[in-house]
């Protein structure tokens, strides 16, 4: 019997825990599992087993069990699509997100390409104005030109997008569009098609049989905190993208009907607190015809990699932290009910609901007071459904960062599945086994998470990964011959 290994001289519990790994019987499982996930930054452990079974004679014609791995449990990817959280998994989202984008524009994913001569619109939706912000003005040739405070602002100058007069901005205006930014979108679309219909002197239901109206989105921060849209607008027949629609549906009729639509999306905010807010669009619409044929400046490629681009990015972005500020033992309350049924303060946060100070936050003043306004407000019982305590985080929004209209073209479900089959595929391929009749099988699967994230010494393999996945990025980025 093998002697155990005496590490004891080994002070870096990550490099015992690697020479441990590495005396393992199969450690090339071990790297092998951790390049599978790409050195996704905090994944899955699962343990648990799967049989294929034959329906007709209940024999197992493949298995596989955790039990049989060196270190007895599975990695699964985390699926984040957050940058900040696992550059691994966002990456992957973001290449879907593209084909996604890019299938509704030029065919593929079961979307035909004759898909590119339908009318199609680039826009993007900002919100109004709550207050005068530092600014990086620039002239048609490039030039800086001076901000209102008299600075010429670099571009990495965190003062842009912060108030030119913090006293008087409207950081409840700021906070509630960020909340309502969602239910805002949603208006405009119904709005769009109200207009559109009327431009063309139909009535709705007679539009709704001769065309559909199929759509992208993305959701981006700016500087000063607050979402804007970008999406992509398109015109089909009523069946979708597998039809064009009438030619009198055309990219001027659709230019027209978004831009009046975005005039009439009006929310309505009321409240005893605040009193009442008109919740609108900014003035600042920008709408660009998307090429037929990739002719002009706006292509398929460039508006399918300018959207996957902002899929993965989120709130942290604009200066702010990329984790909830909940307490996690009150969930924000600030109290826990006790064992008599009255309200006990939460010890853990000293009933502030808060998992850490916003006062300590390493953020701008600007993002500390947005973070603070949402966290006030969410506790109004007029706001208590927005749950603003629980996206505080994130400056109120609450909303998804992308989204796309039914008709609009393939899922990342469907992408997701296709790219599983294919390594099903191609593990069975590489195993040489034979291949299984769906029909006449039954899979047979037995799962339990275990925990998430690496071991000391697993995370050091982890890191490796990434950082030749980041240098192959960039030599390909850069053009490297050998690539």
């Amino acid at each position: 019997m093998k002697a155990p290994l005496d590490l004891r001289h080994v002070a870096s519990l990550a490099l015992r825990d690697l020479i441990h790994l590495a005396h393992l019987p199969d450690f090339d499982r071990v790297q092998d599992q951790i390049s599978q996930v790409r050195g996704c930054t905090r994944p899955v452990q699962l343990v648990g087993s799967t049989e294929t079974r034959d329906t007709a004679t209940d024999a197992i014609l493949r298995s596989y069990s955790t039990a049989d791995e060196p270190t007895g449990r599975l990695l699964t990817t985390c699926g984040n699509r957050r940058s900040s959280r696992c550059p691994a998994c966002s990456r992957l989202y973001a290449a879907d997100t593209y084909h996604l984008i890019r299938a509704g524009l030029s065919g593929g994913k079961t979307v035909p390409d004759t898909v590119r001569t339908h009318p199609r619109l680039f826009v993007t939706l900002t919100a109004p104005s709550f207050g005068p912000v530092h600014n990086r003005r620039t002239t048609d040739a490039g030039e800086s030109l001076a901000c209102r405070c008299g600075d010429r602002h670099r571009t990495d100058d965190p003062a842009l997008g912060t108030p030119l007069s913090p006293a008087t901005y409207d950081y409840t205006g700021a906070v509630l569009w960020n909340a309502h930014a969602g239910a805002l979108w949603a208006r405009f679309t119904t709005y769009l098609r109200r207009e559109l219909a009327a431009h063309l002197g139909l009535t709705q239901k007679a539009l709704n049989a001769a065309v559909r109206v199929s759509f992208a989105k993305v959701a981006e921060y700016q500087r000063r905190g607050l979402v804007h849209f970008h999406a992509v607008i398109r015109l089909d027949g009523p069946e979708g993208s597998n039809e064009p629609p009438p030619q009198w549906a055309t990219a001027d009729a659709l230019t027209y009907a978004v831009k009046k639509a975005a005039e009439r999306a009006v929310l309505t905010v009321a409240s005893d607190a605040i009193g009442e807010r008109e919740l609108s669009w900014g003035d600042q619409l920008d709408i660009r015809e998307i090429a037929a044929l990739g002719d002009g400046e706006l292509t398929d490629q460039k508006v399918a990699a300018y959207v996957a681009k902002y899929a993965t990015k989120s709130a942290e972005d604009s200066g702010t932290v990329d984790r909830s500020l909940r307490c996690p033992h009150c969930t924000g309350r600030g109290y826990r009910h006790g064992p008599d049924g009255f309200r006990d303060l939460c010890e853990p946060c000293d009933g502030t609901g808060q998992s850490e100070p916003i006062t300590d936050l390493p953020v701008h003043s600007h993002v500390r007071q947005m973070i603070r306004t949402a966290w006030d407000l969410g506790h109004l019982p007029e706001f208590a459904e927005l749950k603003l305590w629980k996206w505080a985080h994130m400056l109120g929004f609450r909303g998804h960062f992308s989204s796309k209209s039914r008709r609009y073209s393939t899922t990342l479900g469907a992408l997701r599945d296709t790219r599983r089959a294919w390594h099903t595929e191609r593990t069975r391929a590489a195993a040489d086994g034979p291949e299984l009749d769906e029909e006449s099988t039954l899979v047979v699967s037995h799962w339990q998470y275990l925990a998430s994230g690496y071991s000391p010494g697993e995370e050091l393999l982890a890191a490796q990964v990434r950082h030749e996945t980041a240098l192959t990025d960039r030599r390909k980025t850069e053009g490297d011959p050998w690539l």
